[in-house]
This record gives structure tokens, sequence and C-alpha cells, in this order.
């Protein structure tokens, strides 16, 4: 999973570069915003140090 994310952050980063339409350039940072939070939550998780799941 963590693979394929990381994958698909470089994909977007690659995109943001070529972007040139202001609108498709903020398209591609709020998902690329996303995709990078959602990597750094996997990650915490994996740590041991972050858990996604209710307490109850």
């Amino acid at each position: 999973m963590t693979m394929l994310l990381e994958q698909h952050i470089e994909e977007l980063r690659l995109e943001l570069r070529e972007a040139i339409d202001p609108v498709e350039r903020r398209e591609i940072e709020i998902e690329l915003e996303l995709a990078r939070a959602e990597l750094a939550v996997i990650i915490a998780e994996q740590d041991g140090w972050f858990t996604s799941e209710p307490p109850f």
C-alpha cells in the first residue's frame, strides 16, 4: 500500500511540474497534499505511535 501511495505522490509531483493552467495546478496540489497526509498517517500507524481506530 505504501509503495503505491509513494508512486502516486511521485506521479502527482511530475504532473504538477508540467501543469500550466492555474485551476489544474491547484487541483493537483490539493490531491498531492491529501496523498502526503494519507502516507503520513500510514507511516505513523506502522511506527505504532498513532492508531486510527476508536479507543473503545
